[in-house]
């Protein structure tokens, strides 16, 4: 699993799953070894995909954010993330669950806003 953490830097579309798959480390199921075995399948099949460092002379900075509104129904919390880049390499992401129960889809995706807001304008001093 560790393996797997660190191979999210360069592969941050499976963050969410190998985090979530790491909360059970301590008890783990067949069903844990299973979405395991899917993630690897996954990367075997995705070898040429992932974020690639690259040298710039661009000098700005893009932000993106996104929501998906009560994506857990354990706890009704929805899932909100963002990416900075500055020229073409990713500098900064965050994925995870928002703090707070959003009650609407709009209001999921404006914290996921603000989130990623707070971290371009923090990056830019």
């Amino acid at each position: 699993m560790g393996a797997l953490q660190y191979l999210t830097f360069t592969h941050p579309n499976i963050w969410f799953a190998v985090n979530r798959v790491c909360e059970f480390m301590h008890a783990p199921t067949d069903s844990h070894w299973a979405a395991v075995k899917c993630i690897l399948r996954y990367l075997r099949g995705t070898t040429s995909h992932g974020l690639h460092i690259t040298r710039s002379s661009s000098f700005a900075l893009h932000g993106f954010t996104d929501a998906n509104w009560v994506d857990s129904f354990d706890d009704r919390k929805s899932t909100g993330g963002y990416l900075v880049f500055f020229g073409q390499t990713s500098i900064s992401w965050k994925s995870g669950k928002q703090l707070t129960i959003a009650r609407s889809f709009t209001e999921a995706e404006y914290k996921a806003l603000t989130d990623g807001t707070a971290e371009v304008i923090w990056l830019q001093y």
